[in-house]
């Protein structure tokens, strides 16, 4: 942060657990955005060499807490008072829009593929993942029209509807001549829109749901084990067992 005041330049960035920081005044609600409460307050942020730097902490205190159980996003910022918190809180959270579609490009349409060496060839490849996105977007935009942006966004897996695309197309064409197709071609955009939303009614949902992750479970904590007959005399302070020791227990 202080490499990007020294260059002139104003940053967002959220607030990690480990920087140190001193509250200037308490939080002050200054209103709310889309599902969420925006809060800020002036803090300082000290470096290792003792130099201080004034920023703006903003707090986005969301109705619905993340997929990993955060109520709160809190954000630093240098930028002047002219630019302000609600403001500063909704370029924070297209940041995760972003952060999310380079995600699928990566995952589901394989932008970075490892072995294209040349730069203008994984340019190509990433180009050619631009454009299946961009029709993963318009697929999206249909189904949520028809069967509603929250079950879309949280039940639909891009990774199947990629997967879909990428088994059904090459059989498809070869099955339905060329000449079918050009009947979409000749349709006015809101024809062409009607046509989608005609088509996303049809699809069953149930096979591109989803399969989240659950919540981390804590590792349990391991203790070594004990020796043929050598149950209760485990000692804390030796923990080391020799496995050596263990074989020729059970030998004899």
């Amino acid at each position: 942060m202080f490499g990007v005041v020294g260059r002139a330049a104003c940053f967002i960035v959220r607030q990690r657990g480990n920087l140190p920081w001193e509250p200037l005044e308490k939080f002050k609600r200054v209103g709310r955005i889309d599902e969420a409460t925006v809060s800020e307050q002036p803090v300082l942020v000290r470096d290792h060499e003792g130099n201080e730097l004034r920023l703006r902490r903003i707090r986005i205190h969301l109705d619905q807490p993340t997929r990993d159980g955060d109520r709160d996003v809190v954000v630093l910022t240098n930028l002047p008072k002219t630019v302000s918190a609600k403001k500063i809180a909704v370029l924070y959270r297209k940041r995760w829009k972003i952060e999310v579609a380079f995600q699928e490009l990566t995952q589901d349409l394989n932008s970075e593929i490892n072995t294209l060496g040349y730069p203008k060839a994984a340019l190509f490849a990433f180009s050619i993942a631009l454009i299946a996105y961009n029709v993963m977007s318009v697929i999206k935009a249909a189904l949520r029209s028809v069967h509603g942006a929250d079950v879309v966004e949280e039940e639909v897996s891009g990774y199947y509807v990629a997967n879909e695309l990428s088994a059904v197309y090459p059989g498809m064409m070869i099955a339905i001549p060329e000449n079918h197709w050009q009947i979409f071609g000749r349709m006015k955009p809101q024809e062409f829109a009607d046509m989608l939303r005609f088509l996303a009614s049809k699809v069953n949902l149930r096979r591109f749901k989803k399969h989240p992750r659950g919540p981390k479970k804590p590792q349990p904590k391991r203790t070594p084990a004990c020796p043929a007959g050598a149950v209760g005399r485990y000692d804390k302070k030796h923990p080391h067992v020799s496995t050596f020791r263990l074989i020729g227990g059970r030998k004899s």
